[in-house]
């Protein structure tokens, strides 16, 4: 499938693969920086009045790991095989995770917000349903209407990580995957703090639309893994260090 672009095809470079080590890299130094360095006052250089602390840096650098992963959800969506597969794998993800997103928080199984599994499966449903109201006619539309904005307030009421914002975001690149000037523009719009999420537009400007080296069956479900051990991992870090 020819993917949509600001760029000549043979200046993209990046495969899905790729986009996957970016996101999880973004990630990891986001997560490294908000659990473990948030009272660091690690100064990385000083003119005048103004410094940049590390812990600025890598939250900034972190601001592109969301949108590569929902790019890659939208795409895993258009191109999966299997999609009740593909949803059941994100569902199964959303439960495994929570313990580790609930205890690198506070410290204890309860936390008010969801991990952004929750966010990725919700904007799962919500393509589906967009595909649905996409596909149906006029008069058959209220349906997937209706579970649209349903998925919209289960968002909002589970306090999924990114909330609305979030699942709003995923149906944004779902809906104008063939406009990519305007998905870029509004993309970066609907996410807070503009231009920290731009480098992840850019990446995806560069996206071949080849799925790359991570194949198989096991490789992508340690892919998905990544997530609940590496908060497990800062977790069991953060109590040996800074405590909570």
């Amino acid at each position: 499938m020819k993917q949509a672009s600001l760029v000549p095809e043979k200046f993209r470079f990046l495969s899905g693969s790729w986009l996957k080590v970016l996101a999880v890299a973004a990630m990891l130094i986001d997560h490294i920086a908000a659990y473990l360095l948030a009272d660091s006052d690690i100064v990385l250089f000083s003119l005048g009045s103004r410094s940049l602390r590390l812990y600025t840096l890598m939250r900034a650098i972190g601001r592109s790991a969301f949108p590569l992963f929902c790019f890659l959800l939208v795409e895993g969506f258009l191109h999966t095989h299997d999609r009740r597969k593909y949803g059941g794998r994100l569902l199964l993800f959303c439960v495994l995770s929570e313990i580790p997103w609930d205890l690198v928080h506070n410290g204890t199984l309860l936390y008010a917000r969801q991990n952004v599994f929750f966010t990725l499966f919700l904007g799962f449903l919500g393509m589906c349903a967009a595909e649905a109201f996409l596909s149906a006619e006029e008069q058959n539309r209220a349906g997937p209407a209706c579970v649209l904005l349903a998925l919209l307030a289960v968002a909002a009421v589970l306090r999924a990580d990114y909330g609305c914002s979030g699942y709003g975001f995923i149906l944004l690149l779902y809906l104008l995957r063939e406009a990519p000037l305007f998905r870029a523009v509004t993309g970066c719009c609907v996410l807070s703090g503009t231009w920290k999420v731009a480098p992840a537009f850019a990446a995806i400007a560069l996206y071949n639309g080849k799925r790359g080296f991570i194949r198989g069956r096991v490789v992508p479900l340690l892919f998905y893994a990544f997530y609940p051990l590496h908060l497990l991992l800062l977790y069991w870090i953060r109590l040996r260090t800074v405590g909570f």
